[in-house]
């Protein structure tokens, strides 16, 4: 078992496991390729977690917990949020020296959009951002039970009256200053003290790419799923935006080459596209390569090679099944 606090990267040893009638040991590895660190090991005996009241009868060791830690640092694309449900992702990280400071000299931790407040009603955020930093100044705790407050005793006015006193705006706004140019703000910045939380759903976890990679069995497209190493859907939606922007090359180039691309053969005489195949060279003539042949006209004069979607001819397939035929109709480029 791995020491408590230990750092472990990608293929290092994370646990041995003996097998009692071979005696060969099976070594677990760190499959991550973000290291860790080791967090918690828990020794679980048959009656329970050993070392928090398990009281099973005893036999030998069953299970073991081990917990492991990653520290990450906030990267853009990271998930945010108040006490408030006011909750965002970061969009910049800037550096200290270039954030916006205040006449004393305190530097935000997060800009907020003022346009996420009217239409999601979180009032309670801007009166908590008063009363923090009333309490800060003052140094004393602030009553945040419900109903203490009614229209003739506003909170507004309660903290506002706690923040004059204090030196500042009765709002809670400040003069704030360029941290790039050091000019100052032509509008008063509403500023104060609100308790942010990080919450678990970063990028690092949730980023997707692929170029080339597995595809389902049936229509041979990418198959979806960031574990599986699957593409983003590319729908009926994302399909007509890039109809009316006109971009037909990326369109083709997203539900075609980058899809379900296939080489396959029709007859232009009766146009069938599953009665065409590629028949292999007699053994008799080996120096001829693979040929075309429609099993319908039983002849290859007529049979050319097309580019279509794959899914096109399990559509067809699908067709047949239900006794409908489906024919193409195969016309020459004429080149100028």
């Amino acid at each position: 078992l791995p020491f408590i606090g230990q750092k472990v990267k990608q293929g290092d040893p994370l646990y041995c496991v003996v097998d009692t009638v071979t005696g060969k040991p099976n070594i677990t590895r760190h499959k991550s390729s973000e290291p860790a660190y080791i967090d918690e090991v828990r020794v679980m005996d048959p009656g329970g977690i050993s070392g928090i009241g398990g009281s099973g009868p005893s036999g030998p060791l069953q299970r073991v917990s081990i917990k492991l830690r990653y520290n990450r640092n906030p990267v853009i694309g990271d998930k945010f949020s108040s006490r408030h449900g006011q909750k965002g992702v970061m969009s910049q990280l800037w550096p200290a020296c270039d954030m916006p400071f205040s006449e004393n000299g305190m530097v935000p931790d997060i800009m907020f959009n003022p346009h996420g407040f009217p239409s999601r009603m979180t009032i309670g955020m801007l009166i908590e951002s008063m009363a923090g930093k009333a309490g800060a100044q003052h140094g004393i705790f602030q009553d945040a039970t419900p109903f203490q407050f009614s229209e003739k005793n506003t909170a507004i006015d309660h903290f506002g009256h706690q923040l004059v006193k204090a030196g500042y705006h009765y709002y809670g706004s400040e003069t704030l200053y360029s941290g790039m140019l050091g000019v100052e703000f032509e509008a008063r910045i509403f500023m104060g003290v609100v308790y942010y939380q990080r919450l678990r759903h970063m990028v690092s976890d949730k980023f997707q790419v692929r170029s080339m990679g597995p595809v389902n069995a049936y229509t041979r497209q990418p198959v979806k799923g960031r574990k599986m190493g699957g593409g983003i859907r590319f729908g009926e939606m994302e399909r007509d935006a890039m109809i009316a922007h006109g971009t037909s090359y990326l369109l083709h180039d997203r539900l075609m080459n980058s899809s379900d691309s296939h080489k396959m053969v029709v007859c232009k005489k009766c146009g069938q596209l599953l009665s065409s195949l590629v028949a292999p060279p007699r053994r008799s003539d080996a120096t001829r390569s693979a040929r075309a042949f429609c099993v319908y006209c039983q002849s290859g004069e007529h049979c050319v090679v097309v580019k279509l979607p794959f899914v096109f001819r399990y559509l067809s397939s699908e067709l047949a099944a239900m006794n409908i035929r489906m024919s193409l109709g195969i016309e020459d480029l004429l080149e100028d």
